[in-house]
């Protein structure tokens, strides 16, 4: 393959991605329902250990345990943030998504 067929790859894994990601977004919208009508916190650390250990486990590589760990805190933490405008949204700041990647200049690693 040349450049531009493992491209055409990456495009068409992306909108793979992007529909897995929207189906994760919406479990994680309706457990954000049940945790307010059951009064249960958004943060669970042991279920986070449990969500990257699953990960781990599945990695079969070529992407390094330490990076894919990296890529589930980001998902996670935009879990709970769609978990926390469920329960709280009055008290969510208006967020456009913008300067909130990796190569944001105010992240410190």
């Amino acid at each position: 393959m040349n450049i531009n067929d493992w491209r055409t790859t990456i495009d068409d894994l992306d909108r793979r991605l992007v529909e897995l990601l929207s189906q994760r977004a919406h479990a994680a919208h309706e457990i954000g329902r049940l945790k307010r009508d059951l009064g249960l916190p958004i943060y669970e650390p042991d279920r986070e250990r449990s969500v990257f250990e699953n990960a781990r486990k599945a990695n079969k590589g070529p992407l390094p345990d330490r990076d894919l760990q990296r890529i589930y805190e980001r998902i996670m933490d935009v879990m709970r943030h769609i978990q926390q405008e469920e329960i709280a949204p009055e008290t969510i700041a208006p967020h456009d998504g913008l300067g909130e990647t990796e190569i944001d200049t105010e992240v410190n690693d």
